[in-house]
């Protein structure tokens, strides 16, 4: 059997319990602004967010239980093109107060892990430009220990 025709990621959508309160985080941290409203019985229950400078089509979703069952699991990453813009990135979530972990260095690029929005989900940064090839390597073990060995040694060891 042949692989179907697929063309990337339509949307990703994030179940909230707050429809406003997300629309404002997504909106005021990282850019996002609206796009499709959708009501049902009167009542607002989602919204399409797009971004300006070519971020992933996001879709916020009111269902409180999904919300609460997926936690702070981190179900999916936003590409950043290069180390310096997830730098730049993390500099202006602090400047807005946002806590998270800094952006570190990761298997193939650089991440910005920690960051949570009012739901409390992960919202994970990982750069498109990497670092390094892989090369043949198609299983990686240890990828957090080889990380922070990778930081220590361009810290110089401390």
């Amino acid at each position: 059997m042949n692989a179907p025709r697929l063309d990337g990621f339509h949307h990703v959508k994030i179940p909230v319990t707050d429809l406003e309160r997300s629309f404002d985080w997504y909106s005021s941290r990282l850019g996002f602004t609206e796009g499709i409203r959708f009501v049902e019985d009167q009542v607002l229950m989602g919204v399409t967010l797009e971004h300006p400078n070519g971020g992933p089509p996001l879709a916020l979703r009111v269902d409180p239980r999904a919300s609460v069952g997926i936690g702070s699991f981190d179900f999916f990453s936003i590409g950043v093109p290069d180390k310096e813009s997830i730098e730049a990135l993390a500099a202006h979530l602090s400047a807005l107060g946002e806590d998270h972990a800094g952006v570190h260095r990761a298997t193939l690029g650089w991440i910005l892990p920690m960051l949570h929005d009012p739901d409390g989900h992960e919202v994970r940064f990982y750069t498109t430009h990497h670092h390094s090839d892989l090369d043949s390597e198609t299983e990686i073990h240890n990828p957090r220990e080889r990380a922070d060995e990778h930081e220590r040694a361009e810290r110089g060891g401390r």
